[in-house]
């Protein structure tokens, strides 16, 4: 999802939240951004917006934690054991996987890698690791 969208989503969701009824919504939108609709937005009064929704109250929520670990069969398990390893000491979560394995393979999730894909992803992180000086086990 773009920035765009997931922008336009937290005003619609705030509108809701905050009970505005739509002559008051787009009052406010003409106020504070001098459009009428949200699609007219651009990244600045966008950040406008949400700014004048949280300034009346309303609280986005926190963003989601990451996934669990991905299920792995029994020939698989020590080398996703490996990868998240890997993803802890770097503080990342396994979104980062699944976009290396995208980029590096064209596979969405890291669990649909063969074995030797995952090899290979192993030996990436263990490039990362130690190029930024993390310890490599």
């Amino acid at each position: 999802m773009s920035r765009r969208n997931m922008d336009l989503s937290k005003i619609h969701i705030a509108k809701k939240d905050l009970g505005l009824d739509d002559e008051i919504y787009r009052s406010l939108l003409f106020r504070v951004a001098g459009v009428r609709s949200a699609k007219d937005l651009n990244p600045r009064t966008t950040g406008k917006v949400l700014a004048e929704f949280e300034r009346l109250g309303w609280k986005p929520s926190a963003a989601k934690p990451g996934r669990k670990k991905p299920a792995a069969a029994p020939d698989r398990a020590k080398l996703v054991g490996k990868i998240e390893a890997f993803l802890a000491e770097a503080k990342r979560s396994w979104a980062y996987a699944d976009g290396m394995a995208m980029r590096m393979f064209n596979v969405e999730r890291v669990e649909w890698c063969d074995p030797g894909q995952l090899v290979k992803l192993v030996s990436a992180l263990t490039y990362d690791a130690k190029r930024h000086g993390r310890p490599v086990r």
